[in-house]
């Protein structure tokens, strides 16, 4: 199972390390689409995942446009995460996925409206109360990331600790 978490133009350093560090913990490829909020040489970015950043795969992408020329959604099995998903991020039938994508939006504004309505079959949601705006990008990032894992029996990760 093959996990890409793209980040579109992320604007908090310490977000996308820890969404860096998290990447580098499931072995799920980074994908950062520019242009930044940061430069990730940042000193915020490097100390929040310091310690797993020579662990990490990472690409880089000069734009959104950039990115959906490489990698085409209508090849590739790609979700977009946005607090206005058709879906709950749960429903995909991911078990029978070799490969997924999950995009997320800028802390501030999320993912294009444009792109949304687009593929809007594959948009996907967290549920939450409506009086709230969205949970923090690296807590999004992780729940969906790590339900994607579980379809797959959370394959080539330590299930048991060699302590107990």
């Amino acid at each position: 199972m093959n996990l890409n978490i793209v980040l579109v133009e992320p604007e908090i350093p310490q977000n996308t390390g820890n969404i860096a560090r998290t990447c580098a913990a499931i072995g799920a490829k980074l994908h950062l689409v520019y242009p930044l909020g940061f430069s990730i040489s940042d000193r915020a970015v490097k100390r929040s995942g310091l310690d797993y950043w020579d662990k990490l795969d990472i690409e880089e992408h000069l734009s959104l446009n950039d990115f959906l020329n490489k990698y085409s959604p209508e090849k590739h099995n790609m979700f977009f995460a946005t607090t206005k998903g058709k879906h709950v991020y749960s429903e995909p039938n991911y078990e029978n996925m070799d490969e997924v994508f999950v995009l997320f939006g800028k802390e501030t504004k999320g993912l294009p409206e444009d792109l949304l309505l687009k593929y809007l079959d594959n948009t996907i949601r967290i549920p939450m109360r409506n009086t709230l705006r969205s949970l923090n990008l690296s807590n999004s990032v992780c729940v969906v990331a790590y339900d994607i894992l579980r379809h797959h029996s959370f394959t080539n990760l330590e299930q048991i600790s060699e302590y107990f």
